[in-house]
């Protein structure tokens, strides 16, 4: 172990009041962050301000990112911005069979540390983050293709959110069974009481595998990430290939607080692949690999929960998000809430809605009779207002994030009857960003062709107006395409009690998250750390809830120890 430079107790004075908040609010569910998400509240207490995280972003473009890491054989890279440059940074390749050991080398020392300080060390990790926000807001924005503001926003303060939400629930799943020594006397009657000392120790799984996405690298990375170390697990970062600066930027940071604290800085690393090495199958089925955190494709999603046998896999994967629309009583607010919703990043978010199951007979708003027809007009201009200034278009947007989402879009448009075509939007700064407003195509639910295209998965700036015989109707096909292809998110708009208990039944018996009569500024596609669930756990779409204790409490078991008193 390495001399500690932060002690427990000065970890104890800077954090341990926010965690103690921390598990306050996961218990009251209110809203709450100690990291800030507006720009301007950077620059003060050694945080960076604008122009400096700007300038630390650009000074690890076209330089060798070191870790000083065990095993490494090489250098790779390739990173391109969705926004056109090419990044030019070349990371260390790691010797798998050198590394792996090196890292659990440091875990008995991790472990003996207790819950409280793997706690503090993590919220120490977060809060170094926090003070290069603008930093991490550049890697994001240029390997996810988010506009800067939401990179800012989703890629650092509501990213370290989701990580501080992990080490709360870990603390509060460890910290269940008493620390220390524990008497026990079992009386028997006449004769001396049987008498024990007994000592409970949470104990980490092994090596703990992050697979990380391309469009929330940090957002999606970590709560695997912090739930793993905090549960006393060295962990394996293996970036997406299009997006390792955000996630390489964090181990650094963790790596060196580590060493600080006086723990083994290899408890946690970073493994790139060369182009075309695909490392994450052969990492996920290595015996030393005991937890897997993935978000990404259903298909190498169920092949992980398949083959990687000897792990914990989580899983976040791809589901057909859907909106049911029965009536509204703010028939503007719904459709300026949709019309966000639908091209807030180019739609590339896994909580973004796809399916509108509208009924063919149309609905009733404060604004009378509306027919299916209408309603999808008013829709496809609303989002054409929203995004007719292309200044405003672009800081929603973003860029599209590979080619594969381009592809989509284009053979969207032959699917169906065009309610809104997609349009190309110049962006100034960055002339070789693909940026594409939204595709709104209408198909009817009851003929067989249009089935193929509205119950599978269009991830991108693509959303079906579909029309149904009934909110019956409706409702009949939104349980079957959560049970069958799953949902991250549900919404409804309604002003009849009936109805909205059934769509309540439906997603209490499908374990799908509901968002009801969403008219001002909170999103379907939206969720807070401390309150939210980002996903159920109960259906295809996800095998774990960000975050509940489920999520956290096997990824260590508690060991004891017992001795005769």
């Amino acid at each position: 172990m390495a001399t500690a430079q932060l002690t427990t107790d000065r970890l104890a004075e800077k954090h341990r009041s926010t965690l103690d908040q921390a598990l306050e609010t996961i218990r009251t569910r209110a809203y709450w962050s100690p990291y800030p998400e507006h720009p301007k509240a950077y620059g003060a207490d050694g945080s960076l301000d604008a122009a400096a995280g700007l300038a630390a972003h650009q000074s690890a473009l076209n330089t060798r990112f070191d870790l000083d890491q065990p095993g490494t054989d090489g250098w790779t890279g390739g990173e391109t911005s969705p926004y056109g440059p090419a990044l030019g940074i070349e990371y260390p390749h790691a010797d798998i069979d050198v590394l792996l050991p090196a890292m659990r080398a440091g875990m008995g020392a991790w472990r003996d540390a207790g819950a409280e300080t793997r706690a503090l060390v993590c919220l120490e990790i977060l809060a170094r983050i926090s003070a290069r926000t603008h930093e991490f807001a550049h890697a994001v924005m240029h390997t996810s293709g988010q506009a800067f503001m939401m990179a800012f926003q989703a890629g650092g303060p509501h990213a370290q959110d989701r990580g501080l939400e992990a080490v709360a629930y870990a603390y509060a799943e460890q910290t269940r069974t008493p620390a220390g020594r524990a008497g026990w006397s079992k009386p028997q009657g006449k004769r001396d009481p049987l008498e024990l000392s007994k000592e409970f120790t949470p104990v980490g799984r092994g090596i703990a595998l992050v697979i990380g996405c391309n469009t929330f690298p940090t957002w999606n990375g970590y709560p695997g990430l912090f739930a793993s170390l905090a549960t006393g697990n060295p962990v394996l970062v293996k970036p997406h290939p299009r997006a390792v600066l955000p996630l390489a930027l964090t181990v650094k940071v963790a790596r060196e607080v580590l060493a600080e604290a006086g723990f083994d800085p290899n408890l946690v690393a970073l493994a790139v692949e060369r182009p075309g090495e695909g490392i994450a199958k052969t990492l996920a089925v290595r015996p030393e690999i005991r937890i897997i955190d993935y978000t990404g494709s259903t298909a190498f999603g169920d092949w992980l929960e398949a083959n990687a046998r000897q792990a914990q896999v989580y899983t976040e994967k791809a589901g057909v998000n859907t909106v049911v629309v029965d009536s509204t009583d703010d028939y503007k607010g719904m459709l300026a809430n949709l019309a966000f919703s639908l091209s807030l990043y180019s739609g590339q978010m896994c909580t973004t809605p796809q399916n509108l199951l509208i009924p063919r007979d149309g609905i009733t708003t404060d604004q009378g009779p509306k027919s299916y027809d209408e309603v999808v007009a008013d829709l496809a201009a609303a989002v054409g207002g929203l995004l007719g200034d292309d200044a405003r278009a672009n800081g929603l947007l973003g860029a599209l994030v590979n080619p594969d989402v381009k592809a989509r879009l284009e053979a969207a448009a032959g699917l169906g009857e065009v309610a809104l075509a997609s349009r190309e939007v110049v962006n100034p700064e960055y002339p070789d960003a693909v940026v594409r407003t939204p595709v709104i195509v209408k198909l009817d639910g009851s003929k067989p062709d249009a089935q193929a295209a509205y119950f599978s998965e269009c991830f991108g700036p693509v959303s079906f107006a579909v029309s149904v015989d009934s909110t019956a109707d409706a409702l009949e096909l939104l349980r079957r395409t959560v049970r069958e292809k799953g949902a991250m998110t549900v919404g409804a708009y309604t002003t009849s009690a009936d109805t909205e208990r059934a769509v309540e039944e439906v997603c209490l018996e499908e374990s799908a998250q509901l968002s009801l009569n969403l008219t001002g500024g909170v999103y379907v596609n939206q969720t807070a750390a401390f309150s939210d669930f980002h996903g159920s756990g109960g259906n295809p779409a996800a095998n774990a809830a960000l975050c509940d204790g489920a999520f956290v409490s096997n990824r260590f078991r508690v060991v004891e120890v017992r001795r005769q008193a």
